[in-house]
């Protein structure tokens, strides 16, 4: 049997336990925290009041500190690129719907990180201390030039992968709320801490998944862990 067809099994061995890792890891769209929860309530008399209150607090924010968090914003709205990826695995069939586990599992988790760029994004906005447009290109560049990161469709190297990229996204997130807070902006180093505690639950998912196929497959996941 090819290597390639070695891992779609293993793949659906895991797969039989996608509704554990879902309820595990990921939270339903009722219980979950929405952008809207560290915005301003644009429904309020006191709105105008609110936003005038951010764009007065973030003058105290160096310029540095403005050019990580668009970074963070844009690499969070590439979204659609991280999903079709993801989408494209070994083991994977998006044409089997939510009835592919795995397929329940990428879409849910998309859903979950979408979040992330939705409020950074209006954040950005709301703060007026960013060219939102140069921010709105550069984000189009990103989803349209779409990128390479040179796991193919191996499921293992792949999951290797986005146990790391969910933690540098949690150290990035959660060293701009400290800077935040010591700035005594405390909306947003609260926003960014909680954006902090979803990338460290993601990577904690992610890592579990690699831990599981060491245990079937231990030899073919240290190789690709080598790579």
């Amino acid at each position: 049997m090819s290597i390639h067809n070695i891992r779609k099994e293993v793949m659906q061995t895991l797969e039989k336990n996608i509704d554990t890792f879902v309820e595990k890891f990921l939270i339903t769209p009722e219980k979950i925290w929405q952008p809207t929860d560290f915005l301003p309530n644009s429904q309020s008399d006191t709105f105008l009041e609110e936003v005038k209150e951010i764009r007065e607090i973030s003058k105290e924010l160096d310029d540095d500190f403005w050019v990580v968090l668009v970074g963070d914003t844009i690499t969070e709205e590439a979204l659609p690129t991280y999903e079709s990826w993801l989408l494209d695995l070994d083991g994977v069939n998006q044409q089997e719907g939510t009835t592919n586990g795995w397929v329940k599992w990428i879409r849910a988790w998309t859903a979950e990180e979408n979040r992330h760029g939705d409020v950074l994004n209006k954040y950005l906005y709301l703060s007026g201390r960013v060219n939102m447009r140069e921010v709105e290109i550069t984000t189009q560049h990103l989803i349209a030039d779409g990128f390479d990161i040179g796991t193919a469709t191996d499921p293992y190297k792949n999951f290797v992968y986005t146990s790391f990229q969910e933690l540098a996204t949690y150290i990035s997130h959660n060293n701009v709320a400290k800077i935040a807070r010591k700035k005594g902006h405390k909306a947003l180093a609260k926003m960014s801490k909680i954006i902090a505690g979803d990338e460290m639950r993601h990577h904690i998912a992610y890592s579990d998944f690699v831990k599981e196929i060491f245990k079937i497959d231990a030899s073919e996941m240290m190789l690709a862990y080598q790579y």
